[in-house]
């Protein structure tokens, strides 16, 4: 490495014991600069003219083949040496010793400190011009060369965050080795922190001023001090140096300032080359001219200026070679991801400068090789670099063996975990499809169409963009007329609606074309919104489309003008954006306005055609929800208007599937705005069609009524009547109809005789069901009286026993929609009805009786926890309706969840529904979950209860069906022990304020595995002793002082025992060992090294880990420890003894017991490595709170304890406390290549 050396010392320089003995000063290479490429990064700098002929013996063999330069043929040519070079001693860069948490200290003379440098403070500040800054710092350095040049050195040195200052004794004395062992030894390791991280406003601009201030140096000193040799080389020397070190600050800031200089380097270099090509040309012209034309004397001076240009080219070509091998070959493959992120940036940036010397193999394999990396950030700049290559058009044929090398991995990228990844590798590939015809395959292409059905909107609409490129604008002729608009002719639009029918319904990847409108939508919008074409296509009478072609087109109108209207994606794709521009609502009004315009005069006629097909009237139906409606009366559109009711009524009469139902009803709703002009229009429509409804429904009741029998045809009639009215009554008040009183008839009969379809009961139900909401908020009103009142409570509690007989039909489908009417009714009917200041409802106020709440209960049992079944891929149809049912089964325990949290229900019945947590978590973990975390917040003590009610009915059902012989080990018992973790995980980490609750549990679950005894004269233990076994799974959230009073409470309840045998039954050995002290490290490995293989770590504070919700540790494996977190690093220097992670098992391997290696203050307390996993706190007999329990006595007395239980929480918090982890330093010293961190063998596959 080359020395600083002022230049005072140079008259001294040969007979310096440190210029003697450096064992580089004697290897110097005659060309301008040799590099070597081992691991030092040593650097040979230019000498001067007497060390011009020494020669280095093994430098040009240690440049590695693979990783050759493009200069090197340059650099062996015999050029014109520079007087103005200073002699420069070498010597290799010393690696940092390894240390440890401690920072030596050495050099303790006095050393005479440089002047004060503002440099850093005003890179910092960053208020004034870069360009007068360096300006101010060249005079400097023109004046007093040793000392500016020191400045600029310590700038890089503070800009390290390095505290330390390189003198002038140290520059006159000491080699670039010293020097950094002597900085590595000051740097300041407290804190992680340097400039280029370092949070806060101040350092939030200051890469961005570092940069340009090295962009900006080198940029003022291009036609001066670049070609000196003794600044450049020596600055680039030292960034070598420390971008070599193990301290990450020297690293990470050394790496960036040299890769900065290279980019500046480069382009110098390309200017220059520019310069030496004009000059080559005036050369040639000048040249060619006759005898009397030329002048010798230009002649001269351009043959002077190309030799000038030629050298400055080769010293500029020498610097690039020494920071591309010195630096840019070893850290791209650093440890620290941002490192390695710089390097492939730069580089990326040199191939666009300089795309003459940079763009070829030898280069792009760097980037290549990237790709694999396992960082974000760096696939990321490898992404963006190729995107600027791959972006020009002229510099495709020089990729081509990098592309046929890399396409695979490329083309793997649209599939990365990283959103971002993905999309630059989608557009990437988008660039290759445009530039590079038939690069990519049809096979290439075809595993990355599923993508454009993706959940992330930027994916999906990068993947569109390929899409469009790639199958429909080759086909789609396009003319440009002016500047500004594009138009397609209607025979192109055709094209491309045709083509994107076939590539949705030929793929069959999706069912729902809204999402591939959307992933179209930026690129192809304009297309999409030409809805002239569209309904064209759809309204030709000869058109040659078939059924799915039309229903899919149906659905791309809609789909089109839904996103033109709302102007965001559909549900379930996911978009980072808050909100819209101005400049995009104004788009989306006028869109609105259009389509609105275009549309009013053609639904109807698309009604007409389609009136017959269900699937492709719904979706019409739907466009009235985009329409801006006042534009019936402002354009005066009312003779559409008109026709588009009568259309309407058609089509609900027509129907009977309630898509069609629901979305004709809805319709009808939007256009009975009362606001509106032409709303008595509608309103008279409206009436005139439930009037027609209203006296077919009362024909063909009476006909029902009054007869035994109906054929097929009554019935479907009947019934599709009562769905029309139905869904009309859904969105629309018809109670001036009285649809009750014949419904409630109809209903009456069905319960009674049972000879009424079920066809019929279904709708039925749903009819009297809205009828009592309708009525409901018809008297919500302050004035309603008392009469009203009671009249809808008789018909609601009417209606609940009709319901309440409907839950023992034979009929599935009658069941459960009697559950879910009966349901809602008692949640809205519920005590919660008075809320608000609506005492006046309080009459309405219906809580169900006994009998009722069992046979909901009972119905919960036999309809939704049934065995649960795995589901398959999702794609048959059988699939889709074990989905459906899941569905629909999951509706049905929300319901029954909802009546429980708001008093409807008794809190008890949460038992037949926790029991059954841990069986069907994976159908309704969810919902169980929910509703147990809403109980506890009720209450507390009650929620414990109920799950302690769980395990006791679970256990009675067990013990009656087996039999109390070998009951804890059969299946069902085990699935037992795992339920009963799973409730002791759901109290969470806040272990003090459970305490109370925990103990409780305790004490109940004795009594209830002591309450029947064996018979008289038997020796066998008593029957439900084994649920000791299950309590034990609770004892992990006791503290120490609660597991002694309850081992008390146990032994007192033995005693009364007589049956007791002399040593003690299994199960209460189990429980004894679960509520036992833990032991001791140094008691239970004399050695007082951790039994624990795994690596000791600290984990967070206290106070952080009893602030992890519940919900969080739930979501923990029940049966695993806590896995060690993935360490980005090679090798991790441990400076100090962490806390050590265990796994102790308890009670035959039931219980997780984690402990560290030694107490704090009596008590072990687990540490995780990660804040994802929770922590319990465990207490030992530490000896200051042994010694406290000693001198507590323990009383069996109930109030006794619970004062000893006062006084132990006490103790805990006053010992918890003290006990929260220290702070430790982070460690910035690390391995500065990782090796494994490029999948792909490097090796050379330069063309040639």
């Amino acid at each position: 490495m080359a020395t600083l050396r002022s230049s005072s010392s140079q008259s001294h320089s040969s007979s310096s014991p440190s210029s003697g003995s450096s064992p580089l000063r004697r290897a110097v290479g005659t060309g301008p600069r040799s590099m070597s490429a081992s691991s030092s990064s040593s650097v040979a700098v230019p000498c001067d003219d007497r060390d011009s002929d020494q020669t280095s013996e093994g430098d040009s063999e240690s440049l590695s083949a693979g990783e050759g330069s493009d200069f090197e043929d340059n650099l062996r040519r015999n050029v014109k040496k520079r007087a103005a070079k200073r002699p420069l001693k070498t010597s290799p860069v010393a690696k940092r010793p390894k240390k440890g948490s401690q920072m030596v200290r050495a050099h303790g003379q006095k050393e005479s400190e440089p002047p004060a440098s503002d440099l850093f403070d005003a890179v910092k500040a960053a208020k004034s011009d870069m360009q007068s800054l360096v300006d101010e710092w060249l005079d400097s350095y023109k004046q007093d060369q040793d000392a500016g040049f020191l400045e600029l050195i310590n700038f890089f040195i503070r800009s390290c965050g390095c505290k330390g200052t390189v003198t002038s004794e140290m520059f006159k004395k000491m080699s670039n080795s010293e020097i950094i062992q002597h900085l590595t030894e000051q740097f300041n390791e407290d804190s992680g922190d340097y400039p280029l991280i370092a949070p806060g406003p101040s350092w939030k601009k200051f890469q961005g001023s570092f940069c340009e201030f090295v962009r900006t140096l080198v940029y003022r000193c291009q036609y001066s001090l670049l070609y000196d040799g003794f600044p450049i080389d020596n600055l680039i020397s030292l960034l070598t140096g420390l971008s070599d070190s193990q301290v990450r600050a020297f690293r990470h800031t050394s790496t960036l300032a040299a890769m900065k200089l290279m980019t500046s380097l480069v382009r110098v270099a390309f200017q220059l080359s520019l310069h030496k090509d004009n000059n080559q040309r005036q050369y040639e012209t000048e040249r060619n001219k006759g005898p009397g034309q030329r002048a010798p004397e230009r002649l001269e001076s351009l043959l002077e200026k190309h030799k000038e240009l030629k050298e400055h080219q080769e010293e500029i070509e020498g610097m690039m070679n020494a920071l591309f091998r010195g630096v840019f070959v070893h850290r791209y493959r650093d440890v620290l991801p941002e490192i390695r992120a710089i390097c492939i940036e730069e580089i990326g940036s040199w191939m666009q400068s300089y795309s003459t010397s940079f763009l070829t193999d030898s280069y792009l394999k760097y980037i290549g090789w990237t790709l694999h990396d396992k960082h974000r950030d760096v696939r990321l700049k490898c992404l963006k670099a190729l995107k600027g290559l791959y972006g020009n058009r002229d510099w495709t044929a020089r990729l081509e063996l990098f592309t046929s090398r890399f396409k695979d991995r490329l083309v793997s990228m649209v599939m990365d975990r990283e959103y971002d990844v993905a999309v630059e590798a989608v557009r990437l590939l988008t660039l290759i499809l445009k530039n590079m015809e038939g690069m990519l395959t049809e096979a290439d292409c075809e595993s990355i169409y599923p993508v454009v059905y993706a959940s992330n909107r930027a994916l999906a609409s990068a993947v569109g963009e390929f899409l469009y490129w790639k199958l429909f604008c080759p086909e789609c002729e396009t003319r440009t007329v002016g500047e500004r608009e594009r138009r397609r002719s209607p025979r192109s639009q055709r094209t491309f609606f045709h083509l994107l029918l076939s590539f949705f319904v030929e793929s069959e990847l999706h069912y729902h074309a809204a999402y591939l409108v959307d992933s179209l939508w930026d690129c192809a919008g304009p297309q999409l919104k030409d809805w002239e074409s569209l309904t064209s296509l759809l309204l030709e009478k000869d058109q040659n489309l078939g059924d799915v072609q039309e229903s899919t087109l149906t659905e791309i109108l809609v789909s089109s003008v839904r996103q033109a209207s709302e102007g965001h994606p559909p549900v379930g794709r996911v978009t980072g954006r808050k909100g819209l521009t101005p400049k995009e609502r104004k788009i989306q009004a006028d869109d609105k306005v259009k389509l609105t315009e275009h549309l009013i005069p053609l639904l109807p006629q698309l009604l007409a055609k389609f009136s017959a097909d269900a699937e492709k009237v719904a979706p019409l139906l739907q466009l009235l929800s985009y329409f801006d409606l006042n534009i019936y009366c402002t354009r005066r559109l009312e003779k559409h208007l008109e026709l588009l009711l009568q259309q309407l009524q058609e089509v609900v009469v027509k129907h009977a599937e309630p898509a069609v139902l629901e979305a004709g009803a809805h319709a009808l709703y939007l256009l009975c705005n009362p606001e509106f002009t032409f709303f008595s229009r509608v309103d008279f429509a409206r009436s005139q069609l439930v009037d027609l409804l209203t006296d077919r429904f009362q024909q063909e009741l009476e006909e029902l009524l009054q007869s035994s029998f109906l054929d097929e045809d009554e019935v479907y009639s009947l019934a599709a009547t009562l769905k029309r009215l139905s869904a009309l009554y859904n969105a629309h008040d018809l109670t001036r109809w009285e649809l009750y009183e014949p419904c409630y008839r109809l209903l009456r009969k069905a319960v009674d005789t049972g000879e009424v379809p079920h066809q019929v009961i279904l709708p039925a139900l749903t009819l009297v069901y809205f009828s009592i909401l309708w009525t409901l908020t018809h008297v919500s009103g302050s004035g309603a009286s008392q009469k009203q009142l009671l009249n809808l409570k008789g018909r609601m509690v009417a209606f609940c026993e009709l319901c309440q007989n409907c839950l023992s039909d034979v009929d599935p489908e009658i069941q459960e929609q009697a559950f879910v009417l009966l349901s809602d009714l008692l949640l809205i009917f519920g005590p919660q009805m008075i809320v608000g200041g609506r005492e006046f409802l309080r009459p309405l106020v219906f809580i169900p009786e006994a009998t009722l709440q069992s046979e909901l209960a009972s119905f919960l049992m036999d309809h939704v926890f049934i065995q649960p079944g795995g589901l398959g891929s999702g794609h048959s149809q059988e699939d889709h309706l074990q989905i459906e049912q899941l569905h629909q089964r999951r509706r049905l325990l929300a319901g029954f969840c909802k009546l429980l949290l708001y008093g409807v229900l008794e809190m008890d019945a949460a038992s037949d529904v926790f029991k059954h947590y841990n069986k069907f978590y994976n159908d309704y973990g969810d919902i169980i979950k929910e509703t147990l975390t809403r109980a506890r917040q009720i209450d507390r003590s009650h929620c414990s209860r109920i799950l302690l009610l769980s395990l006791k009915q679970l256990y009675t059902e067990l013990l009656q069906e087996q039999g109390p012989q070998g009951l804890n080990e059969l299946p069902a018992f085990i699935e037992m022990r795992d339920l009963a973790r799973r409730f002791a995980l759901s109290f969470g980490p806040q272990q003090l304020q459970n305490r109370d609750l925990v103990v409780m549990l305790h004490k109940e679950g004795i009594r209830f595995s002591l309450s029947e005894l064996p018979p008289a004269g038997s020796s066998s233990q008593p029957p439900n002793l084994a649920f000791l076994e299950l309590l034990s799974e609770f004892s992990p959230r006791l503290f120490h002082q609660d597991k002694q009073l309850l081992l008390s409470y146990l032994e007192k309840c033995l005693q009364r025992v007589s049956q007791a045998p002399g040593r003690p039954w299994g199960p209460v050995t189990t429980y004894c060992q679960s509520l036992s002290p833990v032991e001791s490290t140094a008691e239970a490995n004399p050695q007082g090294y951790p039994r624990s293989k795994k690596r000791r770590i600290e984990g967070p504070s206290r106070r952080h880990r009893e602030d992890i919700s519940a919900s969080q540790e739930e979501s923990l494996q029940l049966n695993s420890i806590p896995p060690t977190p993935t360490l980005t690093s090679t090798a991790v220097k441990s400076r100090q003894p962490l806390g050590g992670l265990e796994e102790m098992e308890e009670g035959g391997g039931s219980e997780l017991a984690f402990t560290q290696g030694q107490p704090l203050l009596g008590a072990q307390r687990l540490r995780s490595s990660s804040p994802q996993h929770f922590q319990t706190p465990l207490n030992s007999l530490g000896p200051g709170l042994g010694s406290r329990l000693t001198r507590l006595s323990l009383m069996e007395e109930d109030v006794e304890e619970l004062e000893i239980q006062n006084d132990s929480s006490e103790e805990w918090q006053g010992t918890g406390k003290q006990s929260s982890p220290s702070e430790h330093g982070l460690d910035l010293l690390d391995f500065t290549e990782l090796n494994t961190e490029v999948s792909v063998p490097k090796t050379d596959w330069k063309a040639g």
